[in-house]
Order: structure tokens, then C-alpha cells, then sequence
């Protein structure tokens, strides 16, 4: 995408199978001219070491930004989803991403903001603080059972199946059966999570929500699909978002192809 001569220069660095893809379907949303670099992660599932020369934890996303009004001649570098996020809101413009924060006459007031608002910033924070943690640790069970030699493979198999006996299992339940009733009882009776609106916590949730329909959803004894039909049209509704699609396009555009999680 051109960027104007008078316009701050974004550049996105996007990792496959990332988070990334999130703040890629923000600048298609916002309309913000950027430049893409990929970045494809090795045999092992790492990143690659060349984002550690941008951010020191080398984790996408990773945003910089020229523009005149830094101190220094390096760009402002930006990582953290949430952060990334609010960032481009707060200076790129995104209203119709953000929900109205208070109900009429309650402008200010502490318990004053509306429902929408309340549960925008809660999704925000919740993708990564509290459902995501549960996703990482169900990848790395599907390591412990794939990628050890053989000959230890058994044990940690046996290991990856009580983390997930013990801790997953239930986490899980609790999260798509709190997730299943959000979307139910949503503001408007809309089909977002804040309301009838798609948001930049959508956004956000995207990527878990999406994972969990591949890794979890419909996928391991106890969560099928049936059970969760809110939650799973929620994740076709984020696929079929305009932004979103514009977004995969761009990938398989670059690199030929693109895989959600």
C-alpha cells in the first residue's frame, strides 16, 4: 500500500500463524497506509531470529513508525497486540471501532459507562490475559506428543494427556460456556461480542476465537460443535468481515498463501 509522502510511514511486521494477522486486519479497517514485511517461522515454530533486530523478544507483531515528530532518527517501535491496537485508535482515527463509553447523562460519572463500552475493554484485555494463556499451553501439548524421539514419545504423551485431564479440559469448558453466554446475552442482540457492531476487541478475539475452532472446537471430545453455535458463527462472522478478508488477500498476495493459526 502507497504511503503518502506526508502521511507517518507504518510498517507491520507479520509472522505466519501469529497474532499479527490481527493488527493486519486493523490498518485494512482503518484505511492506514502501510508497508508489509514478512516473516515465516522455522522448522522448529520459532520466529525467526531477524525480528529480534527490530524488538529485542523478536514476538510479532511488531509495528515502527516513522514520522518527524520523534526525538531521534530511530522509528517508535510498538509490540503487544492491545497496545498496538489502542495506539492506532487513539492516532489514526477508528470511532466506529469504539463503542459509546457513556450512557446519556452519566457522562463521567464511575459505573456511568455504557454495557458495550465496558465489555469492549474488557475483550481487550481478556484475549490475551486470561484465554489465550490456555491455547499456548494446548500447543504445547500437541508438541509433547509429536515431537520428542519415540522412544520418550509414550511418556510424554502420558504427560501432555494429564495437563490437559487436569487443566485445559476445564479451563476450557469454563471459557467457551462464559464466551457461549456473552454472545447470547450481547447488547443489541447482536452477534459481536460488544453488540451488533464489529469492534476492535473483535479484532482482537479473532485470533484465539478462530484457533479455538481448529484446536479445540469440534476437535476434541467434549467440545463439539454443536454445543457452541454461537460461538462458532461469532468465528465465521469474523472471517467474513470485509477487513478480515482484505487482509488474508494481502497475505496470499505476498507469500502465496495463509494459514489462520
Amino acid at each position: 500500500m502507497a504511503i503518502p509522502s506526508n502521511h507517518p510511514k507504518v510498517t507491520l511486521y507479520w509472522l505466519n500463524e501469529s497474532r499479527a494477522h490481527r493488527v493486519l486486519w486493523l490498518l485494512e479497517e482503518l484505511k492506514i497506509p502501510y508497508e508489509l514485511k514478512t516473516f515465516k517461522r522455522g522448522a522448529d515454530k520459532l520466529a525467526p531470529k531477524p525480528l529480534r533486530d527490530i524488538h529485542p523478544l523478536g514476538k510479532a507483531p511488531i509495528v515502527t513508525i516513522e514520522t518527524p515528530n520523534l526525538d531521534s532518527d530511530s522509528p517508535l517501535v510498538l509490540a503487544e497486540s492491545a497496545f498496538i491496537v489502542e495506539y492506532f485508535l487513539d492516532h489514526f482515527g477508528g470511532s466506529h471501532l469504539i463503542p459509546k463509553r457513556w450512557k446519556d447523562g452519566q457522562e463521567g460519572k464511575v459505573g456511568g459507562e455504557s454495557e458495550e463500552w465496558l465489555r469492549y475493554r474488557y475483550y481487550l484485555h481478556y484475549t490475551e490475559g486470561s484465554l489465550m494463556p490456555n491455547l499456548v499451553m494446548k500447543v504445547v501439548t500437541n508438541v509433547l506428543r509429536t515431537a520428542p524421539p519415540l522412544i520418550v514419545r509414550g511418556i510424554f504423551s502420558f504427560v501432555a494427556s494429564k495437563i490437559e485431564e487436569n487443566f485445559l479440559t476445564r479451563n476450557f469448558a469454563d471459557h467457551f460456556d462464559f464466551l457461549e453466554n456473552q454472545l447470547r446475552t450481547a447488547p443489541g442482540g447482536g452477534i459481536y461480542l460488544t453488540g451488533p457492531q464489529l469492534t476492535a476487541a473483535d479484532i482482537m478475539m479473532s485470533y484465539p476465537v478462530i484457533e479455538s475452532m481448529t484446536r479445540v472446537i469440534g476437535v476434541q471430545r467434549g467440545f463439539e460443535r454443536d454445543k457452541y453455535p454461537r460461538i462458532k458463527a461469532y468465528a465465521e462472522k469474523l472471517q467474513e468481515s470485509d477487513g478480515y478478508k482484505r487482509a488474508v488477500g494481502k497475505i496470499v498476495e505476498v507469500t502465496g498463501e495463509f494459514v489462520a493459526c
